[in-house]
């Protein structure tokens, strides 16, 4: 039986007991190569790094802008999963700009919040603003205008995604001393705990990171000791990689295997969000890490109509108890038609207002629904805990 067969494919559902390090170290044990990256300026440790000037010019052609995105996407999806633009922001002050509105930021929303909690790290330990592009529009819509008019940032993710792409973006501060992440892939599957990605079936694992791009535009110089991101070229290519990143042995083979690059203020670094990675530990003296966390989406992640789910849950709430009570409804029935009108996923959210419980994803609407039946919530009850859900959602 292949290492393939045992994690579960042949079921069509991947398993965590059945993952094995064995199966990622061929993928982990390949190399850049020069041909497979002809547009990049160097190759630092299997990760391509271009030149943003050259690719300030190239992008005035067309046919060489098509080339290069064509070459992303190849990197992206079948090689190291990962790439670097040196100097993707010409001009720094834009940075330095943005800088200080993501400072008075995090100055205002301590002084009305207090410490904030954080999906990676423990509360206090770094500085975070959820939604930092929205907050910087309404703020400095002049600065907004600047930073994100960044003709590469679009290009980048326009090679992943196609256009209509959706930006969102989190700024993170860490202090000196501030610890590394443990190891990890992001959003979507990543952001759900072991036991509900097994309920996925194995090609959801694989669409799951043509979804989303992850990118980090640096704010300042990040040398190795103030804890630019670890990196694992090629594990994305590992399909079962959402089961096994919180696996003890997958966690050490990436401790002795990771790579780190420095990056210099106005340098962004991209990747494929299946890219085993996490941020690192800020042993610095005096360097204050700062990167605004790009998390870009698919235009394609939408359902085509827009329903009033909280209108259908009002409605069918008191009619699933009745049935309940008459035992005219079994489990199975009453979890479908939960489903098919309370929304399902707990993103997009507030999650200044709506932080994740027990995990790294907020409640949802279905889940509060079954949590009301199960607590026995009246009609009324359960309409306020549904408002005040929502409310937490809202920007």
């Amino acid at each position: 039986m292949t290492g393939r067969q045992k994690a579960g494919l042949g079921t069509g559902y991947y398993r965590e007991a059945a993952c094995s390090t064995d199966d990622l170290l061929p993928l982990i044990n390949r190399e850049t190569r020069a041909d497979d990256v002809p547009h990049a300026c160097e190759i630092l440790r299997n990760v391509p790094v271009y030149d943003g000037d050259v690719l300030r010019h190239i992008m005035t052609r067309p046919d060489q802008r098509q080339a290069v995105m064509a070459e992303w996407a190849r990197v992206m999806l079948d090689g190291a999963g990962v790439l670097v633009i040196k100097a993707a922001y010409a001009d720094c002050s834009i940075l330095d700009d943005a800088t200080r509105s993501y400072m008075d930021i995090i100055a205002d929303e301590k002084a009305a919040n207090g410490t904030a909690a954080d999906h990676f790290a423990k509360a206090g330990a770094n500085d975070r603003i959820w939604n930092s592009a929205q907050k910087l529009c309404l703020r400095a819509p002049d600065v907004f205008a600047r930073y994100f008019g960044n003709p590469l940032i679009d290009m980048v993710c326009e090679a992943w995604l196609g256009p209509c792409y959706q930006m969102t973006a989190q700024v993170n501060l860490v202090r000196p001393g501030g610890q590394a992440q443990q190891m990890h892939r992001d959003y979507h599957l990543g952001f759900q705990t072991a036991e509900m990605c097994t309920k996925f079936p194995a090609h959801v694992h694989h669409l799951s990171p043509v979804l989303t791009l992850q990118g980090a535009v640096a704010h300042c110089d990040m040398p190795l000791e103030s804890g630019p991101t670890l990196l694992l070229p090629f594990s994305q290519l590992y399909r079962e990689g959402y089961m096994a990143w919180r696996r003890q042995d997958f966690r050490d083979l990436f401790d002795a295997r990771h790579v780190q690059l420095p990056l210099a203020k106005g340098d962004a670094l991209f990747f494929n969000p299946a890219l085993f990675h996490a941020a690192g530990s800020n042993s610095s003296q005096n360097i204050q890490r700062m990167a605004n966390l790009l998390q870009v989406s698919s235009a394609y992640g939408r359902a085509m109509e827009s329903l009033s789910r909280i209108a259908m849950c009002k409605a069918v709430y008191p009619v699933i108890c009745a049935m309940r009570g008459r035992g005219a409804m079994t489990e199975a029935e009453q979890a479908a038609a939960i489903a098919a009108c309370a929304e399902g996923y707990s993103f997009p959210t507030n999650l200044d207002t709506d932080p994740p419980v027990g995990g790294l994803a907020p409640e949802t609407q279905n889940q509060l629904f079954h949590r009301a039946l199960g607590d026995g919530l009246t009609a009324d009850q359960f309409n306020s805990a549904l408002d005040a859900l929502c409310g937490r959602q809202m920007p």
